[in-house]
Formats: structure tokens, C-alpha cells, sequence
């Protein structure tokens, strides 16, 4: 069974994963682009791709924000829909998730 400290740990350390990526990605999007259409089409779609990236990864964040929360406020592994305690094996695969399996599968 995994304790609250290493799932704190699991979080703290996701967490800084994606900070490095976001900065790498705020520093490829401020890069110049090219003055070349071609060059500059294809740069185009790697920004986008990099914008949807950036708002995923910022996405993740909060959520691991609000599971960080949780656990200082004594609530992590209970679900914030039904009150129900969430699997350890789906905190295991999910660490930040607010939700028991039936309630996720209700919320999409």
C-alpha cells in the first residue's frame, strides 16, 4: 500500500516534469520564426501543436494542484462527487484523479 507521502512525492514530482516542459515549450514558441511560407506554414502547425500541448500539461497541473490540496486537507482518496473512497489501484494509475471509477465514468 502506497502512503500519502509517496503519493505527495509521485504528485511533487510530476509537477516538476511538466514546469520543465511548459518552460521548454513557452521557449519554442518564443523562438523567431522564418520569413520562408513554406518554413513558416510548417512552424505554424508545430506552434499549434505546441499550444495544445502547453494547455494539456497546464491542465495536468491543476489537477495535481487540487490532489496536493487534498491531501493537506486530509481528503485525498475519497471521491469529490459520491464520497467514496477511490481504489489504491486506481490511485496508482491515476494519482491526481477526484473521482472513483463509477463517478468518472459519469462525468466522462
Amino acid at each position: 500500500m502506497t502512503t500519502l507521502d509517496e503519493r505527495r512525492a509521485t504528485l511533487m514530482g510530476r509537477l516538476s516534469e511538466l514546469d520543465s516542459r511548459l518552460h521548454r515549450i513557452e521557449d519554442e514558441l518564443d523562438t523567431p520564426h522564418t520569413k520562408d511560407w513554406d518554413d513558416a506554414a510548417t512552424e505554424q502547425e508545430g506552434d499549434e501543436v505546441l499550444e495544445h500541448l502547453g494547455q494539456a500539461g497546464q491542465d495536468e497541473i491543476r489537477k495535481i494542484r487540487a490532489a496536493l490540496q487534498r491531501i493537506r486537507d486530509g481528503e485525498y482518496g475519497i471521491c469529490t462527487q459520491c464520497g467514496e473512497e477511490i481504489s489504491q489501484e486506481r490511485l496508482d494509475l491515476l494519482p491526481a484523479t477526484p473521482f472513483c471509477k463509477h463517478c468518472a465514468a459519469k462525468v466522462g
